[in-house]
């Protein structure tokens, strides 16, 4: 395993491991998205690559939060320090969601990131409910296992966020089954409901 050290998450006072794979499940949109622009800006902050995924985040948005802290958003992206992109155009390419092209994507995210020489990598990401309706959509926990797999190895701080009103309760049961971390009321908590990724990949994928 990397030698990890401890990271800002921005929306906390706690700092974690770099690496730490956690879920956010809210049922408020400001919830969402206070998570994801504090988040962004303290990677920025701090000289963490980051990476947002999101259909409900614009990089307009994005640029007007971070011009309220002296941060101009297009010199940033010019740089390389901050990449933003819909969250269905990343996960859903030719509307098929593929585990294996997301973690060579992550894979890549975090490797380009180390060449650049900056300190660490951090993404966010949000979960749409097309995921159910996609081609390979059922791949989604193990995709989601394989991921807190990946980052012992290639550590990445990750946040996925999941939308309570959008997804059944037996589904966000089983997405947090495959978080090692849960965010609850804004710090961030062991997951009691985690199942290690090679025990849940052995009973669960084929």
């Amino acid at each position: 395993m990397c030698e990890q050290h401890l990271t800002s998450l921005g929306f906390t006072d706690q700092e974690v491991p770099v690496g730490t794979h956690m879920c956010l499940v809210f049922t408020e949109d400001e919830e969402r998205a206070d998570c994801l622009r504090k988040f962004l800006l303290s990677g920025l902050k701090i000289k963490e690559r980051s990476a947002c995924f999101s259909n409900h985040t614009s990089e307009n948005e994005m640029r007007s939060f971070l011009s309220q802290h002296d941060i101009t958003y297009d010199d940033r992206k010019e740089k390389q320090d901050i990449f933003m992109s819909g969250a269905s155009d990343v996960y859903f390419q030719d509307n098929t969601f593929d585990p294996d092209r997301m973690l060579g994507l992550l894979d890549h995210f975090y490797q380009e990131t180390k060449d650049l020489g900056y300190s660490a990598a951090r993404v966010i990401g949000e979960m749409n409910p097309e995921i159910e309706k996609v081609k390979g959509g059922e791949r989604l926990l193990e995709y989601e296992s394989r991921v807190s797999l990946m980052l012992k190895e290639k550590p990445v701080t990750a946040i996925c966020q999941y939308n309570a009103n959008l997804f059944d309760g037996a589904t966000i049961m089983e997405v947090l089954k495959v978080h090692p971390q849960m965010m609850v009321n804004g710090a961030v908590v062991e997951n009691p409901f985690f199942i290690e990724p090679e025990d849940y990949l052995s009973h669960h994928v084929t």
